[in-house]
């Protein structure tokens, strides 16, 4: 039995996956509030990625006992915690629907950040991204930063747009000696009408100078588009090439679809949504081949059908896609009897790898490849590239099985509790507990 819940009320409610005119549908009904029907995946194949739901005998209770609750499926891969509300953007499509830079409340200390950190470090939560809002309208954040890592935190992620990055060298190059592991930083195409749509300004330029500040303090950065469709699902290939022809400075690109929560007003069309699938079969097309849709397997740290992953190396003459590692179990996050297990920490290890930027020698040069194999072996660890997808569930689209398998998680410092990022971002994990 599948379950989701009333885009309106919350209440968890019975759903159906149902095929219909070349896609997958997410169909509910509501008894006080109707019917609902949402796009949560086209293919050309037409199939479903297979998954092994485990047996129930009663509804999973979420998300009323999210924090987590023993019967979440996935322990934390990493673990988000928004360092401030406020924004030096409003962009019509932000997630979190912050604020200016006006808004008035009490932001956390550094000291009392370290506590959080601690905490986490002691559950075993040592990969953390800072978010917010922006969190680099914050002064101190390369403080916070050092707090992480002297915390105990393995990885410390920055999400961000990139517009102090670009424009505040010094700033850039305080966060990379604090112990920044990497950014994931906003870019949504590489031409200006993307970000006019999607951001409310012009912004490639200032994305270009944060690309460049971050590279000087060696920060690997990857790109992270929110793909639309009609304003640069267009893109997808030239923004994989702008990454390809900058890498080592870009490690990556993390391809997020377009998920209606946050800052939008009313019900989204199904022409107005794009899957994974499209994504990945987009990204062949608008190469012309140079990535394949072989090159790409589904997730295994989540559910299959919230994410991609491909691995390659960007060699002088040639795009190079590496083996897929068929060893990860689809377990690779699952908790054993209540703690988080080695492999699950081998996993974040690996995914932190792809991301971060080989550290320079005395002299400020990177190691000295050598040659043929050795030099292969160089150029994987410096020039590895990772494309990526995830696909956050909104309230018309979310579902119970995909949350349980959620390793993304954010951080309620005040409750202590922990909560799977789309449970988080609905609203629904706030409103059961405050019921």
């Amino acid at each position: 039995m599948r379950y989701s819940f009333c885009p309106i009320c919350g209440s968890q409610i019975r759903s159906r996956l149902v095929y219909d005119g070349g896609a997958y549908k997410l169909r509910k009904i509501c008894p006080e509030h109707g019917r609902f029907s949402a796009v949560v995946w086209r293919s050309a194949e037409g199939e479903l990625p297979r998954y092994s739901a485990p047996r129930e005998t009663a509804p999973p209770p979420c998300a009323s006992e999210c924090g987590l609750c023993e019967r979440h499926l996935q322990s934390t891969c990493c673990v988000l915690v928004e360092v401030t509300p406020r924004c030096d953007l409003r962009c019509p499509v932000c997630f979190a629907n912050s604020g200016g830079a006006g808004l008035g409340e009490r932001e956390r200390t550094v000291a009392e950040w370290y506590d959080v950190f601690r905490k986490l470090v002691d559950d075993g939560r040592t990969f953390l991204q800072l978010s917010g809002g922006e969190p680099t309208v914050r002064d101190d954040l390369p403080e916070i930063v050092a707090a992480a890592v002297r915390a105990g935190c393995e990885n410390v992620q920055l999400n961000s747009n990139g517009v102090r990055l670009g424009r505040d060298p010094e700033f850039t190059r305080k966060l990379a000696d604090s112990g920044l592991s990497f950014v994931f930083m906003q870019f949504d195409g590489v031409t200006d009408d993307a970000y006019v749509t999607l951001r409310g300004r012009a912004l490639l330029r200032e994305k270009l100078d944060a690309i460049e500040q971050c590279d000087r303090a060696n920060l690997g950065v990857t790109l992270v588009p929110t793909v639309v469709p009609g304003v640069n699902d267009g893109q997808l290939g030239e923004i994989l090439k702008f990454g390809f022809n900058r890498s080592p400075a870009v490690r990556g690109v993390h391809f997020q679809p377009i998920s209606y929560f946050g800052r939008y007003p009313s019900k989204p069309r199904d022409s107005e949504r794009i899957t994974l699938p499209e994504i990945i079969a987009g990204l062949e097309a608008q190469t012309h081949g140079l990535v394949k849709r072989g090159d790409f397997s589904h997730s295994t740290c989540d559910h299959p059908r919230c994410g991609f992953h491909g691995d390659f190396v960007v060699m002088p003459d040639r795009i190079v896609a590496l083996t897929r590692r068929e060893s990860v179990s689809e377990s690779c996050c699952s908790p054993k009897n209540g703690a988080i297990s080695d492999e699950a920490l081998r996993n974040r290890k690996f995914v932190s790898r792809r991301w971060k930027r080989e550290s320079l020698d005395a002299s400020g040069h990177a190691e000295v490849s050598g040659d043929g194999f050795d030099a292969f072996l160089h150029a994987v660890k410096r020039n590895g590239f990772t494309v990526t997808g995830m696909a956050f569930q909104d309230r018309m689209t979310l579902e119970v099985e995909r949350l349980r398998r959620c390793s993304l998680h954010v951080c309620e410092p005040d409750s202590g509790r922990i909560v799977p990022f789309c449970a988080y971002y609905n609203g629904l994990a706030r409103q059961q507990s405050q019921a």
